[in-house]
């Protein structure tokens, strides 16, 4: 059941204290969980009014991958069912539930057959019952770092490379697969529907012969017949001045047995981390601009384009406001902004343009064990948040900077932040230590990380003009456990976030519901 008690203490304690928010909030049940150390990597409506959840666990003295655990809950957060997929030795990529139907993506290599292979594992989330099926095959020598997506650099000299786009409705994915031996090179693309049939197969090798692409971002018509791709073309031939970048971004267009390119390289411009927004026949991107070849940001960036030919026909230059470099650095002058990644975007009924970033890269460094041996241990950094409005014609209307530090090297769930926009209005929620941040000249909001295991859940809101606020919404001594901030389910027809916290041997959930 509910815990009655601690819901009722929850909504007293809100009604009492919490004003500023249009908010109300839940919790869930603490139920015992014997898996301590794992990892949530999927967690969706199940399709029969409650929520699944799936995590990756490890275990062993020297913890390695073992399984998923799946658990379903009720539209009560009551935790209903448990199962345990014994299942590893490939590399998850993706999950998602469509139509009662749960599909996890797994990447793997076959030794025997010397081939890098797709496979979906599919369940029905009433019945748990895994059935398997290869998506994909590509004969290729094992290669390392063969996945993945990296925000900044990208190494093609391997032989093979590929990635897994999915669109945010989730309606379909994309596989890049790129496979080059000796003068030979075959770039492929590879389009499935949510439902896991192949939809279309298109070989690009005749347009990246003198690129190599590294996909970021995809958009897809309703129909699935076209697919919108933004990443970096990276030039293979071309003689450069030391000036300039060797790659520009470029929006791709596959449609039947056609494909169409658009670059963006407006001259003394460098657009960065752009973004495809598809909606009602409009097709827009919008991200940051540099001034120079590297990837210190400069001000946003707003393309118009012709769905069915790709030609601009509206762009927009936006340079940082004084405002926002005075969030970000106070008094101090000469500091550059950089290493910004996409986090969500949003567009009103009115085609404002919403869109949330993150100062997000990674650092390594060599660490001694106790056995006196040195290992790589890579470092996770998520820090400020960038928040951004633009008209319907891509003219800026604010963009803010929240000051924060996070650094993890391991789950990054309990790290970075979820956003949420009302009515105008853009709502964050981080989960810190911090008791009380600093908000310098009631404008410039810093959050400094405390040191308790412990974290309160603070919510962050940006008003119609830009305008910053901030509330303690739930206390550490209210939520013993950590909230698992930037892996929500949120569901915009009901107003609500669902967050899953667990620590050790407890779990729970939490329900956020906007007024």
């Amino acid at each position: 059941m509910r815990n009655k008690l601690l819901a009722l203490f929850a909504l007293i304690a809100f009604s009492s204290t919490a004003q500023k928010m249009p908010l109300t909030y839940d919790f869930g049940e603490k139920f015992n969980d014997r898996h301590r150390y794992s990892n949530l990597v999927t967690i969706a409506d199940d399709g029969d009014g409650g929520y699944i959840l799936v995590r990756a666990y490890l275990q062993g003295l020297i913890l390695k991958p073992k399984g998923y655990l799946l658990e379903r809950y009720d539209k009560d957060l009551n935790l209903i069912a448990e199962y345990n997929y014994k299942f590893s030795g490939m590399q998850f990529v993706d999950g998602f539930v469509k139509n009662g139907v749960l599909s996890l993506i797994f990447f793997n290599y076959d030794y025997d057959k010397q081939q890098y292979e797709y496979w979906a594992h599919t369940s029905a989330t009433t019945n748990f019952n895994f059935s398997q099926e290869r998506l994909l095959a590509i004969r290729s020598k094992v290669v390392q770092g063969a996945y993945g997506k990296n925000y900044y650099n990208r190494d093609f000299s391997n032989g093979f490379s590929t990635t897994l786009l999915s669109n945010e409705q989730k309606t379909g994915f994309l596989i890049s697969t790129h496979h080059t031996k000796g003068k030979d090179s075959k770039h492929t693309l590879h389009l499935f529907d949510s439902g896991l049939k192949k939809r279309w197969e298109y070989d690009f090798s005749a347009e990246a012969e003198e690129k190599n692409y590294a996909f970021e971002q995809l958009a897809l018509s309703n129909d699935l017949s076209s697919a919108y791709i933004v990443g970096k073309a990276y030039f293979k031939k071309r003689r450069f001045k030391a000036e300039e970048r060797k790659f520009q971004y470029e929006l791709v267009k596959i449609s039947g047995n056609a494909s169409q390119t658009q670059g963006f390289q407006p001259e003394g411009k460098y657009p960065e981390a752009l973004y495809p927004i598809l909606k009602e026949g409009q097709l827009k991107c919008v991200g940051f601009f540099a001034d120079r070849k590297d990837n210190r940001y400069n001000g946003l960036v707003y393309y118009e384009l012709n769905p069915m030919t790709l030609a601009v026909s509206k762009e927009r230059y936006n340079p940082f406001s004084e405002e926002f470099m005075y969030d970000k650095f106070g008094r101090e002058e000469d500091k550059v902004v950089k290493n910004l990644v996409f986090k969500s975007v949003d567009v009103t009924p009115d085609n404002e343009i919403f869109f949330n970033a993150e100062e997000y890269f990674v650092t390594h460094s060599m660490h001694r064990t106790g056995a006196g041996q040195r290992m790589k241990v890579d470092r996770f950094h998520h820090n400020d948040i960038v928040s951004a409005k633009l008209d319907a014609n891509g003219n800026m209307i604010w963009v803010r900077n929240i000051n924060k530090a996070e650094v993890t090297q391991g789950d990054s769930a309990y790290a970075s932040y979820s956003a949420f926009c009302k009515n105008g209005k853009t709502y964050f929620f981080i989960s810190t230590a911090a008791e009380n941040p600093q908000l310098v000249n009631n404008e410039r909001l810093i959050f400094r990380q405390g040191l308790s295991r412990n974290k309160n859940v603070f919510v962050i809101s940006l008003d119609e003009k830009g305008k910053i606020d901030f509330e303690k919404i739930i206390d550490n001594q209210e939520a013993r456990l950590p909230l698992m901030v930037s892996m929500p389910l949120i569901d915009k027809s009901e107003q609500q976030l669902l967050f899953y916290a667990k620590r050790g041997s407890k779990k729970q959930l939490v329900e956020v519901t906007f007024l």
